[in-house]
């Protein structure tokens, strides 16, 4: 008989809801995709309809309801609230955030055994936790609590550096690649105190709490002598400093907490979740040097991941149902797990909206838009089920090419109308991954920042200016994914994960030499990731992207 569990998660940041079926990842999506509200914390209704809808199903046909949070937790759900959003009338479990997140890092992972780390704010009390899963189990062998939070320590100086806090902590982390560490001691001699192994403990002299976060106050810009940064202002080199000196104590404090973790179990293998696991800098560090053999970070780490911690907590926990694994590979299905649209779909969106397109038969479209991408064109790139998490991995993404050093600032100015600093991402076929990046393994998440291959670089060191990068000379073969600390976030890409999105690497590869594309996600500043084809193309049409590819159909904005 099949089980059908429902995880939810709401209230703080990037609702979701997950659908598990016979512990099967069938369904993943954050609410934002769905209300066009970038971080969507409204209870997770169009979320929960999607994920019934795909499997054919009613509320009344799921065993259980989970839910992320204790009732008594702060902003957590009640009972009530969840029977009445959802009509459900069977038995909802609720479970601490923090576990939550701990089982989103090891349930879908390829290890039977692994040590987890949990690193986040401090919103449900615990900042992060340390344990160990083995099979089934799960156990927590430790925790942090507010006010010692390394991630509010990082969304502190996020806010000060002139950046929203809770969703702009990952500008603070491109920041950081052009300043010089010269803060570092002063914040570690006054700001913020080691205690513990891989604990932070806050200097309440230069520290106040707000509402969610953690704000830094007069005296600390006393001692560091400039003020806070107004938002959209020119960025001085003091602030790029400032960010290399918190990226540098948070990658401390992180890779410490791992090490002592590596030491207490013993366990070869490492598993990551929480909102600072998305902080790939830190990720890489941890691959070098945590001394663990190998390490699997939740794609959704942020507080969308939750819901499916929550569920994976019913089933191996209250259902003690095992946890068969391979060893090789996760149970994330590349995270591919939202809404996708057929051919049909998209072709009636097409022709209902009058919008000109053209259909090359499935063995010419790699081709085609290779060539495209080689001419200098910016794609929109449509196609599958849409990932769950905050990186686009090849379904919702746009996509050109690498080599191009003008290819950087075009995009952030008239495509995604962001910061000239902000870095982006390569796409690589997994196959040739090792000879443009130090990367020994695959990296289908592009939650690691890795150094780009020497053989790749041009000159020993890249200008430093976040406000003209667009001015320098490429400093690598690849200068649009390359950052001015030679790192790239790499997505390695196999045949096996994703057959479409890998052949356009390789006739990219074979046609024009270079098996790596600049994967940035498909949208503008401040708006969720697009979901829908409508979504797709008023994207499209409002940037400067110049073709738009939607499952087989090919859009030209040039032919207008």
């Amino acid at each position: 008989m099949t089980t059908y569990i429902l995880g939810i998660s709401a209230h703080y940041h990037e609702s979701s809801a997950v659908l598990l079926k016979d512990g099967e990842m069938i369904a993943a999506v954050q609410e934002e995709r769905f209300t066009r509200r970038k971080h969507d914390k409204a209870f997770p209704v169009n979320s929960i309809e999607y994920c019934l809808s795909l499997e054919g199903i009613g509320v009344e046909d799921l065993d259980l309801v989970a839910v992320c949070d204790l009732p008594s937790e702060a902003l957590g759900l009640e009972e009530k609230d969840v029977r009445e959003k959802t009509g459900f009338k069977g038995d909802i479990l609720f479970y601490e955030h923090d576990l939550c997140h701990s089982a989103a890092a090891f349930y879908p992972s390829p290890f039977s055994e692994a040590a987890v780390l949990t690193v986040n704010s401090a919103v449900r009390k615990v900042s992060s936790s340390i344990g160990e899963g083995r099979g089934r189990d799960l156990t927590v062998m430790g925790r942090s609590f507010f006010p010692d939070s390394i991630g509010l320590f990082y969304s502190a100086f996020t806010h000060y550096c002139g950046f929203k806090p809770g969703s702009g902590e990952y500008k603070l982390m491109g920041l950081a690649a052009y300043g010089d560490s010269r803060y570092a001691d002063l914040i570690r001699e006054k700001a913020a105190v080691f205690c513990g192994v891989g604990d932070i403990k806050l200097n309440f002299d230069y520290f106040e709490p707000g509402a969610k976060y953690m704000f830094l106050n007069e005296d600390f810009s006393s001692l560091a002598g400039f003020p806070p940064r107004e938002p959209e202002t020119p960025l001085k080199k003091e602030y790029a400093d400032l960010a290399r000196s918190v990226q540098l104590i948070t990658e401390e404090v992180i890779l410490k907490k791992a090490a002592a973790l590596k030491r207490d179990t013993g366990l070869p293998y490492l598993c990551m979740s929480g909102a600072m696991a998305l902080n790939c800098a830190a990720n890489g560090r941890i691959l070098r040097e945590g001394g663990f053999e190998d390490i699997w970070i939740q794609p959704a780490s942020n507080d969308a991941g939750a819901s499916l911690g929550a569920a994976f907590l019913a089933w191996h926990g209250h259902m003690k149902k095992e946890r068969p694994v391979t060893g090789k590979s996760d149970k994330q299905k590349g995270s591919f797990l939202g809404p996708g649209f057929t051919p049909e779909e998209i072709g009636d969106f097409l022709e209902k909206e009058g919008i000109a397109h053209e259909r090359p038969g499935k063995e010419e479209l790699a081709g085609k838009v290779a060539r495209l991408i080689a001419g200098g064109n910016i794609i929109g790139w449509f196609r599958g089920r849409m990932e769950f998490g905050p990186r686009a991995l090849g379904a919702r993404s746009i996509l050109a090419d690498p080599r191009s050093n003008r290819i950087h600032a075009f995009i952030n100015s008239k495509v995604k109308f962001r910061e000239p600093f902000r870095p982006f991402a390569p796409s690589v076929m997994a196959e040739k991954a090792g000879e443009y990046f130090d990367l020994d393994r695959e990296s289908p998440y592009m939650l690691f920042a890795v150094p780009v291959a020497l053989s790749k670089r041009l000159c020993r060191e890249c200008p430093r200016d976040p406000e003209s990068r667009e001015e320098a000379e490429p400093c690598s073969e690849i200068p649009a994914v390359t950052h001015v600390d030679f790192s790239s976030r790499v997505q390695t890409v196999s045949r096996k994960d994703d057959p479409v999105f890998h052949e356009l690497l390789k006739r990219f590869y074979e046609d024009h030499g270079c098996p790596v594309l600049v994967n940035t996600s498909f949208n503008v500043r401040g708006e969720p990731i697009v979901c829908t084809p409508k979504d797709a193309y008023e994207c499209f049409m409002k940037t400067g992207m110049d073709y738009l590819v939607m499952g087989d159909y090919v859009v030209s904005k040039k032919e207008k």
